[in-house]
């Protein structure tokens, strides 16, 4: 199962994400889960790059893959966090309506500090 979980600070901006484990919802390389809650998540990191010019702080492990860890740098400026976590927003969203439809393989969690 893919364990999703979100960080929020007190304005509910995403701090940072955690992903871990394998969808198993098919055989390797044919796993529609993992392979778009993957193209989802990266995705997303690939455009706070390109189109915000931000460079998350980001941790992949394992050479099986199944883990990757983001989190959001603390010193951007207004506009810059605010275009980041459209982008990161818009990732959330997705991957919940990814949930949606494979509860038996995702699960995502949101933590409020």
């Amino acid at each position: 199962m893919i364990r999703i979980q979100f960080h929020h600070d007190q304005e509910e901006n995403i701090t940072m994400f955690t992903m871990s484990g394998h969808a198993e919802a098919g055989p390797h390389g044919q796993d529609i889960v993992c392979a778009g809650a993957s193209a989802v998540s990266i995705g997303a990191i690939n455009a706070v790059h390109a189109l915000c010019g931000v460079d998350l702080v980001v941790d992949l492990a394992g050479s099986e893959g199944g883990y990757l860890h983001c989190e959001v740098p603390e010193n951007l400026d207004t506009k810059t966090y605010d275009q980041v976590q459209l982008l990161l927003k818009g990732m959330e969203l997705s991957l919940h309506s990814m949930e949606q439809s494979y509860r038996s393989f995702m699960s995502i969690e949101t933590d409020r500090r």
